[in-house]
C-alpha cells in the first residue's frame, strides 16, 4: 500500500469526525449513532502530535500494512504460504484497500479483524495451539472497537461453528466480544439512554434499516464514488467490474474443490462469515460505498486464491498470472480516477474554510449547513446540524450559539438559506463551484 498523492495533505468528511475527536487543536465534530471509536483510538496519538495530514497518511500506510501481512499471516498454517501470499496480493490490490489504506475510516481495519479472527478460530479448533483462543479472543475485541455491529457479525457463524465443533471457543468469542463492545454500550447508556436507543438512532441515521436489496446500488458503486448517498450514480467502466461478478462463482468452485479434498472447513467458514459481513451492506440499507464490503472481499481472496495455488499445469498457471495482472491495472486505473475526484472535493472543503478565515471566523466558532462538518474542522470550528443524518441541534439551539460565537451557514450554488437565516449577510466563497457562507450579525465584520 502506498499512501495516495493527489489525498496526502486533507481529510474527507468522515475522516474529519473520527481524527477530531481527540484532535486538541479542533472541536470534536458530532459523533453519530452508528459510529464506533476504534479508528478514533487509533489516530488520537499522530494527530494530538502533530497537524500535518502527511504524517497521518504516512503513519497510517505503514500501520496498515504491517496489519496487512499479520492478518494474513494467521493463515499459513490453516492453507499454506503460497495461497495466502496470494489472497494478501489480490486483497491489497483492490482500489479500495489501497485507497483506505492511508485513510482515517474504520472498514479495512474490520477487514483485517475478520481475516486474523476467522483464522485463529480454525487454529484453535485443531486444539493443538492453546494461545489461539487467546488470540481469537483479541481480534474480536479489536474488530468491535472499530465496527460495533460489525462484530456482531462476525462473531454469528463463528458462534453456530463453535457450536457444533469446538465449543471450548465459545467463552472466548464471549469474552472478545464483551470487552470490545464495552465502550459502545457504555456510551450507548451515556448519550443515548440504552443500547435499544442506540441502535433505534442507528438505524434511523442510517435510513430506517430494515430488507433493502441493495445490489445495484453496491454494483453502481463499485468504481466510486468514495460514498453513494443517495445512490444515483450509473456504473462506470462496467468492464473494470467484471471480477465482482465472478467472484461468488470462483468462490463456489473453490467450495466445490474443498468438498472434493474433504477439506471444508478452511474454505468454507470464510465464505461464510463474508456472506454475514456483507448482510447488513447488502439486504438492510438503501445506499452504498465500496468500502463497505471490504471485510467480505478480505475473506474471499483466501478460496479464491486457493484455486490458483491449485493450478498445476504452466498454461492455466501463466493464463491465471495474466488474469492476476489484468486485474491489478485495472484497479490502479480505478484508483487513479476515484483519488483525482475526491481530491477536488476536498480541496473545495479546504478552499471553503480558508474563505470563511478570511472573512474573520475564527475560533471558537461555528459552521452549519449541508458540508459543515468537514470544512468546519479545516477551520477550526465547530458545527451543527439541524437536519439530516448528524442532526445535533435545533434551531433554537443554532441561533442561540449564533449569538454568541461567529458563525456561518453554507449553502450550495443556487440555493436558498433557511428561514431562519435570511437576514443573515452572504459571501461567495471562491473555488467551491458557487457555494455561499451565510454570516449571522453576531459574526466578524472582517479580519
Amino acid at each position: 500500500m502506498l499512501v495516495v498523492p493527489p489525498l496526502a495533505h486533507a481529510l474527507g468528511w468522515d475522516e474529519t469526525v473520527y481524527v477530531s475527536q481527540y484532535d486538541p487543536r479542533v472541536p470534536a465534530a458530532f459523533f453519530s449513532a452508528p459510529r464506533s471509536r476504534g479508528i478514533s483510538f487509533l489516530t488520537a496519538p499522530f494527530i494530538a502530535a502533530t497537524p500535518s495530514v502527511l504524517v497521518l497518511r504516512i503513519a497510517l500506510t505503514l500501520l496498515s500494512s504491517a496489519a496487512l501481512y499479520a492478518a494474513f499471516r494467521v493463515w499459513r498454517p490453516v492453507v499454506g504460504a503460497r495461497t495466502t501470499a496470494l489472497a494478501a496480493l489480490l486483497f491489497a490490490g483492490l482500489w479500495i484497500t489501497q485507497i483506505s489504506g492511508p485513510q482515517a475510516m474504520p472498514n479495512l481495519w474490520v477487514a483485517f479483524g475478520a481475516v486474523a479472527a476467522t483464522g485463529w478460530f480454525l487454529r484453535a479448533v485443531t486444539g493443538r495451539e492453546p494461545r489461539a483462543r487467546w488470540w481469537l479472543a483479541g481480534c474480536v475485541a479489536v474488530t468491535a472497537l472499530f465496527r460495533a455491529p460489525d462484530a456482531v457479525w462476525l462473531a454469528l457463524p463463528l458462534i453456530a461453528t463453535a457450536l457444533f465443533r469446538h465449543r471450548r471457543t465459545l467463552p472466548y468469542l464471549a469474552g472478545g466480544l464483551a470487552v470490545g463492545l464495552a465502550q459502545w454500550v457504555v456510551e450507548a447508556y451515556v448519550r443515548f439512554g440504552s443500547v435499544q436507543d442506540r441502535l433505534h438512532v442507528s438505524s434511523a441515521t442510517e435510513g430506517d434499516m430494515g430488507l433493502h436489496l441493495n445490489f445495484d446500488n453496491a454494483w453502481s458503486s463499485l468504481n466510486g464514488p468514495l460514498l453513494c448517498r443517495p445512490c444515483t450514480v450509473t456504473l462506470d467502466s462496467p468492464d473494470l467490474t467484471l471480477w465482482w461478478l465472478a467472484l461468488p462463482l470462483l468462490a463456489a468452485a473453490a467450495l466445490a474443490c474443498a468438498l472434493r479434498e474433504r477439506r471444508l472447513l478452511p474454505t468454507a467458514l470464510p465464505m461464510a462469515v463474508a456472506a454475514a459481513l456483507s448482510v447488513p451492506y447488502l439486504l438492510m440499507i438503501d445506499y452504498s460505498a465500496p468500502r463497505f464490503l471490504l471485510p467480505a472481499y478480505a475473506l474471499l481472496a483466501l478460496p479464491v486464491a486457493s484455486l490458483v495455488t491449485r493450478l498445476s499445469s504452466r498454461r492455466a498457471l501463466a493464463l491465471a498470472g495474466l488474469l492476476i495482472a489484468a486485474q491489478l491495472v485495472s484497479q490502479a486505473t480505478v484508483l487513479t480516477q476515484v483519488t483525482a475526484s475526491a481530491a477536488i472535493t476536498n480541496e473545495r472543503y479546504r478552499a471553503a474554510a480558508d474563505d470563511l478565515r478570511a472573512l474573520g471566523l475564527r475560533p471558537p466558532c461555528l459552521v452549519s449547513g449541508p458540508r459543515a462538518l468537514p470544512i468546519a474542522y479545516d477551520a477550526g470550528c465547530a458545527s451543527a446540524q439541524v437536519d439530516g443524518n448528524n442532526l445535533s441541534t435545533t434551531v433554537a439551539g443554532l441561533l442561540d450559539r449564533a449569538a454568541k460565537v461567529p458563525t456561518a451557514l453554507l449553502t450550495a450554488k443556487g440555493q436558498r438559506p433557511p428561514h431562519y437565516a435570511r437576514d443573515w449577510t452572504p459571501y461567495p466563497l471562491h473555488h467551491t463551484r458557487g457555494w455561499t457562507a451565510w454570516l449571522a450579525p453576531a459574526g466578524p465584520q472582517g479580519p
